[in-house]
């Protein structure tokens, strides 16, 4: 029985002794948890008498005497009556600012430009390309290309075909060959006879009817890319060729063949796909980074992989406006010369974009505090104030950053120690009512 009264004595006795210190307002210091003390100083509110103690590193971390930081184990910085707070904004005092490092940098008009360093493939340009089709039906007699990457010059023989319609356009056209001679010697003898009193209204028509006749058939011919050597052998023989000899009329490389000796082919029926390589484009792909820079028109240095003493120059051209969705890339194209068939078409080259130089507000790159609700810096103004200011970036390079909106020249902005000011402007901002 004493051993209850003694303990019910105790019991009262201790909450007595916490309910005077309640009173009082003499807590101990370690009475109350770090989370429920004041963490930044009220907008407007009078400093408060006993001083702070702050971890550069977690400002949420504030004692009301020196210590180490529970969290990372660094040495509270003291914070002084003048390290106020307001909304968006901190305020530290030059000796704060020494101790944690704080420097700031001037936002200024600069001319940035950069050198990309990327590469390209070699592709055929759609312009130095044509396929050769047959314009008539008939059976390929004779195939002189054989495979594909085969040198081709424009008259040489590509292939010989047996038509019959062909056969019966050179009939058409021999015949009106011999109707005109006809017609021309008639006149002669009508001369030779007597005086000339010229030709008749008949003969005029007949002779310009069977010229237009004869310039059609030879039309036919020429578009059945007859030739104009095999045309003027027709013309000084009279006589049809019955296996047609059909020259390229372009020079390059094969590409594909469609046709074997033997093939029955009717008109626009492919035979073989001929390329010029003297000039071709060189593909790049551009990223997400550096689609801001490059702009039509920009100069271009094009190196092969393999030792090569020459260094192709050319222009950008934008190939396509649209990104490609599965590779998120805006392809790009340079158009370069070849006429010592030096590159080939497919392999990869060394690429060098010289992109143009334009004027740009910017800051040191590390100023800018990047979240998923936009980009930020830490401006710094008069009597040590540091205000949390949105801003707009534009390109960027490796040491510094355009800013589009939110800042003009001349302003200041801390470029270290910014998530320590933003974190302290962020609970000033927090604890306001």
């Amino acid at each position: 029985m004493d051993r209850c009264v003694r303990g019910a004595l105790i019991a009262i006795a201790i909450i007595l002794w916490r309910v005077s210190f309640a009173a009082d307002g003499n807590a101990p210091a370690n009475s109350e948890p770090i989370a429920n003390r004041q963490l930044a100083p009220q907008v407007g509110s009078v400093a408060p008498a006993n001083k702070l103690w702050v971890c550069p590193m977690h400002p949420q971390v504030v004692q009301n005497h020196p210590g180490t930081c529970p969290i990372c184990g660094m040495d509270l910085v003291e914070m002084s009556s003048a390290n106020v707070a307001h909304r968006h904004a901190v305020r530290l005092d030059t000796a704060t600012l020494q101790k944690l490092g704080v420097r700031v940098a001037t936002a200024t008009v600069q001319s940035l430009s950069r050198d990309i360093a990327t590469y390209g493939t070699v592709t055929l340009r759609a312009n130095q390309q044509f396929v050769v089709t047959s314009k008539v039906e008939g059976i390929i007699r004779k195939l002189n290309v054989s495979q594909v990457g085969q040198a081709v010059k424009a008259g040489e023989v590509l292939y010989e075909i047996d038509s019959l319609d062909l056969l019966q356009t050179q009939r058409e056209y021999i015949a009106l060959l011999r109707e005109k001679d006809a017609m021309v010697a008639s006149m002669t003898r009508g001369e030779a006879h007597g005086p000339s009193k010229g030709m008749t209204p008949w003969e005029t028509e007949s002779l310009g009817k069977t010229t237009r006749e004869r310039m059609r058939a030879r039309e036919k011919l020429l578009y059945a890319d007859i030739g104009e050597n095999t045309l003027a052998q027709i013309d000084r023989t009279y006589q049809p060729i019955e296996v047609v000899p059909i020259p390229s009329t372009r020079s390059g490389f094969v590409t594909e063949i469609n046709v074997r000796e033997g093939s029955v082919v009717k008109p626009m029926d492919n035979i073989v796909s001929i390329a010029n390589v003297d000039k071709l484009w060189v593909e790049v792909a551009l990223y997400p980074d550096q689609l801001p820079w490059v702009r039509d028109g920009d100069l271009a240095s094009i190196k092969l992989s393999q030792p090569d003493p020459v260094e192709r120059k050319g222009r950008v051209q934008i190939e396509n406006p649209l990104v490609d969705d599965p590779t998120r890339t805006v392809r790009a194209r340079i158009a370069i010369e070849n006429r010592q068939n030096r590159i080939r078409v497919g392999s990869y080259v060394d690429v060098t974009l010289y992109t143009q130089p334009h004027k740009a507000l910017v800051v040191p790159r590390s100023a800018v505090l990047r979240s998923g609700k936009g980009d930020w810096i830490m401006r710094s103004e008069e009597d040590g104030y540091f205000v949390r200011t949105k801003v707009q970036i534009g390109i960027e390079t490796e040491d510094s950053t355009e800013i589009v909106a939110g800042l003009k020249e001349g302003d200041q902005v801390a470029v270290n120690g910014q998530f320590l000011l933003d974190s302290a402007a962020q609970m000033g901002e927090a604890g306001q009512p």
